[in-house]
């Protein structure tokens, strides 16, 4: 089921007299791809639960449109959406067994979508089976782990054959392991299933992980929209760039003079094509190249083994960040006993922002060693992505 997100948004009263309104969501647009799982990141507050509850008609818009393929459901209520929700607490009823906890949404069913009590239990044993919980049905809540009771939750909005999924931060309750093999299982099910999904998350790992399609917020307002790994190679402003990444981008203040980088005094990389102006300056963990000749210079603090990779962790007065973290192959052996460390950067992983607005400046890289110039594509998000 295609879903439509026609100028969304929601703004909450002020609680106080001379207060200002909160708009939650500000003019969001987007459609959702029929059969897609769809991530929803950002920090707490930047309205992504509030998207997700007006898709599923527990907030009202206080304007914009919302469609399920060509039908306007703005105004329907939740039960008549034909949407299956996940709360973050699970929201099972103790009382109940697992069995019951599943069939309970078919038994609201009335007039022609009733069923018969053998057709409750064939698809509620089907459901059990797709999440895997079959042979747990009469147990209770209290007597399953968390990701158990987990996909008690996954199967109770599965039974209902929903046109729409919805999950509202389903994997914070669970610890790290669990965390893991549980959005493994939300991917598999939603790609048997083939039901349109939107996740809602403050995880980017998370997200980035079971995602066809990220939707990136703050603040109520849409910054970027793509898929994840094109998202994280092209953020379109310092906000998204800093957002996802694990470790997280190192941000520095720098220069650009004619057509080159500066790192404090250091000339760090041709930039052409760039005015010359104060930006900052964003580079990956794994946008470092150790080299003893390298044009970056930073102070050694310490050196992580890590088995496969090395990270090395340095510091440089240009960089915002308290520390500078670098993540280098381990075939590079790094002396840990030196006083200064030194890189060369990768263009590619490397990003220019302006420094009034945090919007990305694109630039073109000169290869020194091929004496050519190749433009580096500004992102298509950039261009055709960003929040109107």
């Amino acid at each position: 089921m295609k879903v439509v997100l026609q100028d969304l948004t929601k703004i909450f009263p002020s609680r106080s007299k001379n207060g200002q309104e909160v708009i939650a969501v500000n003019k969001f647009n987007f459609e959702i791809p029929d059969g897609k799982l769809i991530g929803l990141l950002g920090p707490s507050g930047c309205g992504k639960s509030t998207t997700l509850y007006m898709i599923c008609g527990l907030q009202k818009p206080t304007s914009g449109s919302i469609f399920f393929g060509d039908d306007d459901v703005t105004e329907l209520s939740p039960e008549n959406r034909g949407v299956g929700l996940v709360f973050q607490n699970y929201a099972l009823y103790p009382h109940m067994t697992v069995k019951q906890n599943i069939l309970f949404p078919l038994q609201n069913f009335k007039g022609k979508d009733k069923l018969t009590k053998s057709e409750m239990l064939e698809r509620a044993y089907n459901v059990a089976k797709l999440v895997q919980i079959d042979d747990l049905m009469e147990r209770k809540p209290h007597e399953l782990s968390g990701g158990q009771q987990q996909r008690v939750a996954i199967a109770r909005a599965l039974v209902k054959m929903p046109r729409v999924l919805l999950l509202d931060e389903p994997l914070s309750n669970l610890d790290a392991r669990l965390r893991l093999q549980t959005r493994e299982e939300i991917k598999r099910i939603q790609r048997e299933t083939g039901i349109t999904t939107v996740f809602v998350t403050h995880d980017q790992e998370e997200a980035m992980s079971i995602s066809d399609m990220i939707v990136v917020m703050k603040l109520g307002v849409v910054q970027q929209i793509g898929q994840p790994q094109e998202v994280y190679d092209d953020p379109v402003n310092l906000f998204v760039a800093k957002f996802l990444g694990t470790p997280p981008i190192n941000v520095f203040e720098g220069k650009v003079e004619k057509g080159k980088l500066y790192l404090g005094d250091d000339a760090v990389m041709d930039v052409v094509g760039v005015d010359d102006q104060d930006v900052y300056v964003g580079i990956r963990p794994e946008g470092f190249i150790y080299n003893k000749d390298g044009a970056l210079r930073c102070s050694l603090r310490n050196v992580e083994v890590m088995g496969r990779d090395v990270s090395i962790v340095s510091e440089n007065t240009a960089s915002l960040n308290p520390t500078v973290r670098s993540i280098v192959d381990a075939d590079n052996k790094v002396d840990a006993t030196a006083q200064e460390v030194r890189f060369t950067l990768k263009p590619h992983k490397t990003f220019l922002f302006n420094k009034e607005t945090e919007e990305r400046i694109g630039f073109e890289i000169k290869s020194v060693k091929e004496e050519t110039t190749a433009t580096k594509k500004v992102s298509k998000a950039t261009k055709s992505k960003t929040a109107k």
